[in-house]
Parts: structure tokens; sequence; C-alpha cells
């Protein structure tokens, strides 16, 4: 029996301003717990939220980014519910009147095919604290750093039909928030979270019953969570069984999941205006500037890297995609004078280094400036394809620029034809039977065989040897 797969996302973007949604306090990572959460923060009576022009500011960005309408006249209101980490039991965001309506998001799948995910809506909101619960023996501890910190929570329409098509997405979306500068993109420290919504159906019937896996907080595990919750679903249908509306919960590490609790509907929170907050009015002035403010989207960045350095639509879609393999990648064509060349060392051997040792591009051992270098030494000769690697490896290990260690392991190509020329004679007198073949081959087989001869020749120079100039003398002395 097939099955059609549904899936809707709830994407929490963390805004970067340098204080809270509704109070002064500062924002940053990684400080002692409950060092910054104000009486604000904390609900406490007496005290008054006021909104952070900011992070209204921030959001409206991200409206403009996604060709989405902005309300000039959005409203908060009170989410209410108990959570350890909410001490004031309600939650400050907007329903009824979000600041961002109804946008979309092309993305762009493996096989080149482009779709279009339209955006609901995104909408303003103070995050909640943190409950701890490892190192504190059966108990939980309450971090509230994080209480009232500025979100804008992007919902999708349920547009999309599998793991690859949400992750495409979530990717892109990701790209939009760092590139137009409103969030980080940490996803390691929550600052991008992602809600999945998956319902499955049969072809032509209505929507079914659909399951949330909340927090999912990396690309890898977002897939793995999709699937395996279709794979659930399908089991439970096929075997009889009613899909439940509830929330779940992933586990990465050991890649299963729970049920979290039932899902709630809108009405159980009891949604109500704001009574402390005034509505937020947005004038054309305001969206003027930011047009004008507007940082390059990666849309718009991917056309650039096909017009101004002529890669392909795969190259300059992967590229693109991330703001800091973009600068990464630019700065190494513009250091090694090939984009070609940098666009195959960045998303090859680089790429695959970074992901074997789990390191984010920021994080690179070897610099855009010194894969430049060593792409200019493999486009003047200086070095061969197979001593680039090596000489790779050296920058990795932190033994210093490419040309530094080219000169101090000796590396360089042998270009000297009379060198080169004695080797080759030598490794022809001493192969007869080879030579003999060689020569009484027709030319589709000659291709093939002179292989031989290369391998002994770069044998003989430990690899040093100028490839398209041994080609040529080896042709030259065999015919």
């Amino acid at each position: 029996m097939s099955w059609e797969v549904v899936i809707g996302l709830e994407i929490h973007v963390q805004l970067n301003t340098v204080s809270k949604l509704f109070s002064g306090s500062k924002l940053s990572t990684g400080a002692e717990p409950n060092t910054q959460a104000s009486l604000v923060d904390l609900g406490m009576p007496g005290t008054l939220p006021v909104v952070n022009k900011e992070a209204v500011r921030k959001a409206a960005l991200f409206g403009l980014a996604i060709n989405a309408d902005i309300c000039r006249h959005s409203v908060f209101e009170r989410k209410n519910y108990f959570y350890p980490d909410l001490p004031k039991g309600y939650q400050t965001t907007q329903l009824a009147e979000p600041i961002v309506g109804a946008g979309e998001v092309e993305i762009q799948l493996e096989n080149g095919e482009k779709k279009t995910v339209r955006i609901h809506h995104a909408h303003l909101e103070e995050d909640a604290g943190k409950s701890l619960h490892e190192d504190f023996h059966g108990m939980t501890g309450i971090d509230l750093n994080r209480a009232g910190t500025p979100l804008i929570e992007v919902v999708t329409e349920p547009d999309m039909s599998n793991a690859e098509e949400a992750v495409a997405f979530a990717r892109k979306l990701h790209a939009i928030v760092t590139s137009i500068g409103i969030c980080d993109g940490d996803m390691s420290q929550g600052n991008m979270r992602f809600d999945v919504n998956v319902s499955i159906r049969k072809p032509g019937d209505p929507l079914g019953t659909r399951t949330e896996t909340k927090n999912l907080n990396s690309f890898r595990f977002m897939e793995r969570a999709i699937k395996l919750e279709v794979e659930r679903q399908i089991d439970v249908l096929e075997d009889g069984g009613e899909i439940v509306q509830e929330t779940r919960l992933y586990n990465g590490d050991t890649h299963t999941a729970r049920s979290m609790r039932s899902k709630e509907d809108a009405n159980d929170y009891r949604y109500f205006p704001c009574p402390d907050l005034l509505p937020v009015a947005i004038t054309d002035a305001d969206l003027e500037a930011l047009k004008a403010a507007m940082p390059e989207l990666p849309n718009a960045r991917k056309a650039r890297f096909m017009d101004d350095y002529q890669l392909s639509e795969y190259d300059a879609d992967l590229l693109s995609g991330s703001i800091a393999t973009s600068a990464f990648f630019e700065g190494v064509a513009n250091a090694g004078g090939d984009a070609k060349l940098a666009a195959n060392w960045v998303m090859g051997e680089l790429a695959a280094r970074l992901n074997a040792e789990e390191k984010d591009i920021s994080d690179s051992p070897v610099s855009a400036e010194q894969l430049g270098q060593l792409i200019a030494r493999l486009k003047d000769g200086t070095i061969s394809s197979k001593i680039a690697k090596q000489v790779f490896e050296a920058c990795w290990a932190g033994e210093g620029d490419p040309d530094a260690i080219i000169e101090a392991k000796g590396l360089k190509q042998m270009s000297d034809s009379g060198e080169l020329e004695k080797i080759v004679d030598d490794i022809i007198a001493n192969n007869a039977p080879q030579v003999e073949d060689y020569r009484n081959s027709d030319d589709a087989k000659k291709k093939k065989k002179i292989g031989f001869f290369v391998g002994q020749a770069m044998k003989a120079t430990q690899g040093k040897a100028n490839p398209q100039q041994l080609n040529q003398l080896l042709k030259e002395k065999l015919g």
C-alpha cells in the first residue's frame, strides 16, 4: 500500500539582539546560571515589559527576505501554561496578528528540481528558560538566563513530502537568517531549533493525524527523526491502529523517539491580548529603511557566483547556502586565481576533512588564504595534484603556509627537461616487453598502456614529475 507523507515545520530562530525582548537583560551564551534574568523576565509584580525595537526590526527584515506580508499593526498575546522554567505562568507571543504574514521560500533538491515552500506566518515571542537534568541526583535545575530571549517562530504550510525536502528547506532558512544577520544559526546552542509535524495518508485522502517532534537541533537529526516517524506511523496504520495527536521527542544518540505528551490545541492555552503591551506599529518609512539595508540574500549570492566565477548552478547552490562557506570560497578563489579549482577544493578535500573531524568551516585549521596559495601553486605548475594533497595535510597539521611547506619538504615539481628525459630513457630501456606491447597496440589501447610508464616515472621521481611534461616526453620517446 502506498502512502503520501505530509510535513510542515515550525522553526524557532533566536534573534541576536543585545538585550532581551521585553527587558534590558543582556544576552550571551555560557553565562553562569540565573545571572542574566531580571525581575521583568520573571514577571514579578510591579514590573512592566518594554518591547525591544531591534527585535521588531529583525523580525520585519526576515519578512522582507521571504517576500512576506509585513503586518503594520501586530499584537502581543499571553499564552498561558505551566512549566518549571516559565516562572510567569505564561509566554508573551503573537497569535491573531503576527508581525510577518504569508511568504515563500524556494528550495533546490539534489536532483536539480526546484520547489516553493509556503510560509504561513512568523511571529515574535519570548523564549522560556532551561530545565537542567544532569548532575542533580534525581532533581531538576532551572536556569532562567534564556527566559525572555527574543525569537521569531516561523510556521510553514504542510508543503514538504519527504525528509530530503524538509532538510533542504531547513538549510535554506538557515542560510537566509544568517545572511541577513538576525541569527548566528548555532543549532548546538539551541539558537535555531526545528519542530517537525508529520502525517501520512493514502493518495487523495484528507490530511491524516499529525504528530510533532520537538526541538531538533541538527539537519542530520531532523532527517533521521522524520524517516523514523514516517516508518512508525505506517506500521501503526497498517497494523490497524490509529495515530494519536501528540508531541514526541527524538534522541539522536540512540536514534529512538518517544511520546512526550498529548498535543494541545490553541484554545487550551487561553490566549488573550497582553494588557501590558501596546500594539507594534510599522510604517512605510520603516520598511523602506529595512529594504535599503537588506544584505545579499542566498539566491542573489548564487546568481553572482554563477556570473562572476562561472560556476555551475549545482556548485553555486552548494557554495552560496552558508554565509561562512561563501566567504571562505571567495577568499580561496581570490587568493588562488582559479574559481573552479577553489570550488573543487572547498567542496571536496576541505569539506571531507571538516566532516570527518566534525568541524565547522569557521574552525578550519587551513585558512582561505592558505588554500588559495596552494591552488596558486597548483595552477602555476609548482606542484602536482598528488603533491597538493600532501601539502594540504601538512597545512592541516599546522606546519605552516603552503610555500614554506613546499620549500622545506622539497616538493616542487621536477621540470628540468634534461633530468626528466634521462629518467624516461632509463624506464624505456628497462621495460622492453612493455615498450614492444605499447608500440604494437592501437591508439585506444595506447592511452591505457601509457599509464604503466607514467606510474614508473612518478615512482622514480617520488611524484614530483610534471604530469604534462612527462606525458609529452613519453609519447615522443615511445612513438
